[in-house]
């Protein structure tokens, strides 16, 4: 019997089986949904010695994920036939068993299409309940396929445990970043597994002055950045990640995305001059100063005046501050410390801060202009012709100018 006119009873709604940003849903009168499942029972039937073959019943759910091969991922429903593995006949060209004694089955397996046309299975496995006895399970893995598998598959938490862990140790942003999403995942069998993982993870709200590593305080920022990242991983055949290598780019972010206007890429955009983000870039800024000039004390950030950010294949800061003359001698102590207090009498210097930063790369190139406040005061009075004993210096309030 040519079982053709029913061999895709599929559901109407057909679940994804993956998150993928290629995955879609399978068609069911997609003739190459029907190859594809083809190759799948084929490659069952082929690999049983005895008794009669499988015949399909129905295809139940799966999904199709597009890339340089595409891949079918999909699970159906199979019925003993009345033909032997042995008699030579095709699964089509077989008729069910009588129901009482027909044994049946529920297959999963991913199959892939090649650039040539080739279907290949590239994972299956059967559960067969035969028609009085136990449940039997039957799988395949074709060994040096490459092939998607589940972005929420469990075998994929210690490498993205490993790769979270990774970021937070070797880039340097001030707080820790947890897993966001996984986008998807390739697998490959050599020796130990290959892993090719594609996912997001996202600004938490513990700094890394606070803790060293994430812990069940640790939040996700609604507003926070967020980083896309695409690493490798090997696997051995000892469950240690033995080779590791990471590309993260800067995605989205509070201060990043929503000043820019959405048809002016890389334009200017202004930021909160109490913004966490500016702690990174105005740290460079007040030790670059604290390098530069000849000064026998150290300066610290006292005021930060006005800020705006630039996306230019990294980030670039224009930081307009105040800086203030402090208690700790450059003789006494090797760098600013946070117990060095500005001094009430002590000099100041309006700055102009140009910061730019690629943190995948660690690196930061600045330039910082600085003029002593005294000097702004003398070239105001002279251009006003007097100056009052009494009038305040410019920047010198102790509020924020914002």
């Amino acid at each position: 019997m040519k079982l053709i006119t029913i061999l895709f009873l599929c559901s109407r709604l057909l679940p994804s089986l993956a998150q993928e940003e290629t995955t879609q849903k399978i068609d069911c009168n997609d003739e190459d949904v029907f190859h594809a499942v083809d190759a799948a029972l084929k490659k069952y039937n082929a690999g049983n010695k005895t008794g009669n073959k499988f015949v399909l019943y129905r295809v139940t759910e799966g999904t199709k994920m597009v890339g340089s091969d595409t891949f079918y991922s999909f699970k159906y429903e199979i019925k003993e036939g009345n033909c032997p593995v042995q008699s030579g006949l095709t699964w089509q060209d077989c008729d069910y068993r009588d129901a009482e004694e027909a044994a049946t089955g529920e297959c999963t397996a991913t199959v892939g299409k090649s650039e040539t046309e080739k279907f290949y299975v590239v994972t299956q496995t059967c559960n067969i309940t035969p028609g009085n006895g136990p449940i039997l399970t039957a799988q395949y893995t074709c060994l040096g396929c490459v092939h998607p598998i589940l972005p929420d598959s469990p075998e994929l938490e210690p490498v993205l445990k490993h790769a979270v862990e990774h970021f937070n140790i070797d880039t340097r942003r001030s707080h820790l970043f947890a897993l966001k999403e996984v986008k998807s995942a390739k697998r490959q069998v050599v020796a130990g597994l290959k892993y090719e993982i594609t996912y997001s993870i996202v600004q938490t709200n513990c700094s890394k002055e606070q803790f060293l590593f994430l812990s069940p305080e640790c939040k996700s920022l609604a507003d926070g950045d967020v980083w896309k990242c695409r690493d490798n991983a090997f696997v051995d055949i000892d469950q240690k990640i033995v080779d590791f290598s990471q590309d993260c780019n800067i995605y989205s972010g509070q201060y990043l995305t929503h000043p820019l206007p959405a048809k002016c890429p890389g334009c200017p955009s202004t930021i909160p001059v109490d913004s966490p983000v500016l702690t990174e870039p105005l740290g460079h800024a007040i030790k670059k100063l604290n390098t530069e000039n000849n000064h026998s004390f150290y300066f610290k950030i006292h005021t930060v005046k006005k800020a705006t950010s630039q996306v230019v294949g990294g980030m670039r800061y224009f930081i307009d501050f105040i800086a203030r003359e402090t208690n700790c001698s450059k003789a006494n102590n090797m760098e600013l410390g946070p117990d060095c207090e500005v001094k009430s009498s002590g000099n100041g210097l309006s700055c102009n801060a140009d910061v730019y930063m690629r943190p995948w790369e660690n690196k930061v190139q600045l330039t910082v202009k600085c003029q002593d406040i005294q000097m702004r005061l003398t070239n105001t009075c002279e251009y006003k012709g007097r100056c009052s004993a009494e009038e305040p210096v410019p920047g010198s309030d102790e509020k924020s100018s914002q």
